[in-house]
Parts: structure tokens; C-alpha cells; sequence
């Protein structure tokens, strides 16, 4: 049986090799594989626009209004999306966890009122069936440790609520772990994780979420190695060889999560994958900051009025864009290092200011899929990159769970 999301791909594919009367275009070569692989997506920040009630996610919007609706899904082949749940540096009221769960409600939402369409779920057997039906699959992982305040019991609720990985650090240190930062590398708070971040690492393998090290300090990527029993995902992270920038990872990095079975999820963001377009983009945020910071003041969390003054500023001055040749060597990178078992796509569309030219949008994924194989990767090992990697670490997850369950494993403390 053909699964719906194949047909548009198969007619290109028909139309590339003129229905087996002659040789297949590297075009249509891109399209088979872009739609016979599930190609999978573990960071997006479209969550809030979720939240505003007048915005459509059935409709096609430009991408002054995002990189992600479902119309430009499908063009784009897209079947699984991991939508991030985001929330800034809030502290110890309970207001991170409200915040929190207002996008997980979100999420949730999406799905209720487009059942033909959305499909929420939470284990690779269901993420599978989602797919075969033509839906677009849709998880969520919490880009932020600071976001369960301190207590294992949040962790376990939004484990409840459909969570399937959390990231232990976003852009500053939690009370029990320490960041990487966004820029130059953040003095240390602890030097990795203190005994309650190894707690955490504990609890999330014995509830079954993927530990994500994106966004982490060095000292806590290797902690948590050592803690977990299970794989690793960096959810959107990419190479240090190529841009040395701290949110990427060393080649002992990758090494170290494909030993453990886990997977580096690839970011596309320039700032952090391109050394020749990253200090214009620098520049361009530095040179807006007054703006941002009085927008924030103005918009009060308004999305819509947020989503309109960076389109009316990006328009006036244009944010630097990253060439697809750049992030292509990440992966060629990973790849080469970690194996083609253990390498993703983490887009992190909708979270950063810009995208590679070529990868400005959900639509332009087959792009992607065209120059991994112009650089003379398998099909086979494509399809991996494109979804199956992080199934299987996934699943592996899974299993390590069972296991912690059927040896009576108990939470590790009550906090």
C-alpha cells in the first residue's frame, strides 16, 4: 500500500524518469526518497502561534509569518514534527510550569480540532501508525530544565501530558545544571550537573524521555553520559569541527552519543553553522536590539504583534542567510564521525532569525534530501538522516524504560 503523503512524489518521479523511458533526474531521484523515508523533525518553536486563536495552521502562510503550516508541510514532505515547548527565564512561582502548560494544551488543541489531518504521539509504534495514515505525526519535547522548577513530580506530569524529551539547559544555567549559554562560553554554575540533575537524568530513563543535551555545557553533556542508561539525543545541535561555536558539539561528542546508541539531530541555523555569514547575523541582532527589547516591552506577549513588527523590521533590513553548501558539510561531518546511524534533521524552524537560502521553509526540506544525495550518500543512509535514526533511539528509550520497570525501579527521590 502506498501511504497518501507519497503521491505528489510519486507523480514527480513518473514525470523525472518519464514513467521508466529513461534515466532518473537527480531531481526526481530526491523526490522518491524525500517521500518514500519518514522524515522526522525533532525542534520547531511554532508552538505559540498554537496559541493565538486567530492563527490557522491549516492555511498557507509566508514565511514573514513562520516556516511551518500544514500546506507547506506537505509540499515539503514533512511527516513527523517535534514541537518545542518553550518557555523564558521565569523563576520559582510556579509561572514556568503554567507557561508550560498552556503550549503542551496547545499542541494538544491543534490535534482536536484537525483529527483528519494531526495526529498526537508518544511512542514509536504510534508515531508509525500516524504515518501510514497519512497524518502529520506531531510530539513534544521541553527545550528547558527549568521549566519543571525544580521538582520531579512536573517532570512526570509532563511525561503524562505527552513530553518525549526535555532539553536539561536552554540558554542559561538551571538550579542543577549548567548551559553552554548562546555566545561565548558561560562561566560555570556547578560544572555539569549537581546530584538533583543526575535525579533528573534518572527519572527521565526510568519514564522513558530522550535526555537532550542541545543547549548544555560541556561538563553537563558528559555528566549526563555517564548518568544515563540510555541513548542521548542532541535534538538541535550541530559540529564544532566546522563552526567552533559552544552550542555545537566536539568530535568526542558525536562519538560518544553514537556509542551510546544515541543521535546528533543537526540544526540549520547559520548563527550557529556557518562561520562566514555568522558575525553579520551577530551584528544584524546587535544593531536591532533596542527594537527587540522595546517590542517585547510593547507586545506583552502578543504574537500577532510580535510576528508583525519583526516582519516590517526584517523587511527594511533583511536578516543574513546561510548557504544549504554550509549546513551540507554538518551533516557530511557527522556523518563521517558519529556513523550513519546516529545523525538527524533538528531544524529548529520558527526559533532562530534566519535559514539557509535554500532551507528557508518546512516546503524546501527536499533540498535537504537532493544534497545529501548529490553528496554521494546512499538512499539507505538518507532515509536514516532523514527519520529513521531517531525512531530507533527512540525505541531504544522505549526499552530501557521497560526494563527499569520490570526491575522495580523507583523514582529516585520524592522532591
Amino acid at each position: 500500500m502506498i501511504r497518501p503523503a507519497l503521491a505528489l512524489g510519486l507523480l514527480a518521479v513518473c514525470s523525472g524518469i518519464a514513467c521508466g523511458r529513461g534515466a532518473e533526474t537527480a531531481e526526481a531521484r530526491a523526490a522518491r526518497v524525500h517521500r518514500e523515508a519518514i522524515v522526522l523533525d525533532t525542534h520547531a518553536d511554532t508552538t505559540p502561534r498554537f496559541q493565538d486563536p486567530e492563527y490557522d495552521f491549516t492555511a498557507r502562510h509566508d514565511r514573514g509569518e513562520g516556516s511551518i503550516d500544514l500546506p507547506r508541510a506537505r509540499e515539503g514532505g514533512l511527516d513527523v514534527q517535534f514541537w518545542s515547548i518553550y518557555v523564558g527565564k521565569v523563576e520559582g512561582d510556579g509561572r514556568a510550569i503554567r507557561e508550560a502548560l498552556e503550549r503542551i494544551d496547545a499542541v494538544w488543541e491543534l490535534a482536536r480540532r484537525h483529527p483528519a489531518e494531526i495526529a498526537i504521539a508518544t511512542d514509536v509504534a504510534s508515531i508509525r501508525r500516524g504515518v501510514a495514515a497519512g497524518k502529520l505525526v506531531s510530539l513534544m519535547g521541553v527545550e528547558g530544565g527549568h521549566m519543571i522548577e525544580g521538582k520531579l513530580a512536573i517532570l512526570r506530569d509532563f511525561y503524562r501530558l505527552g513530553v518525549r524529551y526535555m532539553t536539561l539547559t536552554h540558554s542559561f544555567h538551571t538550579e542543577w545544571a549548567d548551559s553552554a549559554g548562546m555566545g561565548d562560553p558561560m562561566p560555570p554554575g556547578h560544572g555539569g550537573l549537581t546530584p538533583f540533575g543526575e535525579d533528573v537524568v534518572r527519572e527521565m530513563n526510568r519514564l522513558g524521555m530522550m535526555v537532550d543535551i542541545s543547549h548544555v555545557s560541556d561538563g553537563t553533556f558528559w555528566d549526563a553520559l555517564r548518568v544515563s542508561q540510555a541513548p542521548l539525543i542532541a535534538s538541535h545541535s550541530s559540529c564544532r569541527a566546522v563552526y567552533d561555536h559552544p552550542r555545537n558539539l566536539t568530535d568526542d561528542m558525536l562519538r560518544a552519543i553514537a556509542a551510546k546508541g544515541g543521535v546528533v539531530m543537526i540544526n540549520y541555523y547559520p548563527g550557529y553553522t556557518d562561520p562566514d555569514v555568522a558575525p553579520a547575523i551577530r551584528d544584524w541582532m546587535a544593531r536591532h536590539a533596542p527594537e527587540f527589547a522595546k517590542l517585547r516591552e510593547t507586545s506583552k506577549g502578543d504574537m500577532r504583534a510580535m510576528t508583525a513588527a519583526m516582519r516590517a523590521i526584517a523587511a527594511a533590513d533583511p536578516v543574513p542567510q546561510g548557504s544549504l553548501a554550509r549546513l551540507l558539510d554538518h551533516f557530511d561531518h557527522a556523518l563521517k564521525v558519529a556513523g550513519e546511524d546516529h545523525v538527524g534533521l533538528g531544524s529548529d524552524f520558527d526559533g532562530v532569525a534566519s535559514m539557509p537560502a535554500e532551507l528557508d521553509d518546512v516546503s524546501k526540506l527536499p533540498n535537504l534530501t537532493r544534497g545529501l544525495l548529490e553528496r554521494g550518500w546512499s538512499e539507505a543512509v538518507v532515509r536514516k538522516v532523514l527519520g529513521e535514526n531517531l525512531l530507533r533511539t527512540m525505541r531504544e528509550v522505549e526499552l530501557v524504560s521497560a526494563r527499569l520497570s520490570r526491575e522495580g525501579g523507583a523514582s529516585p527521590s520524592p522532591r
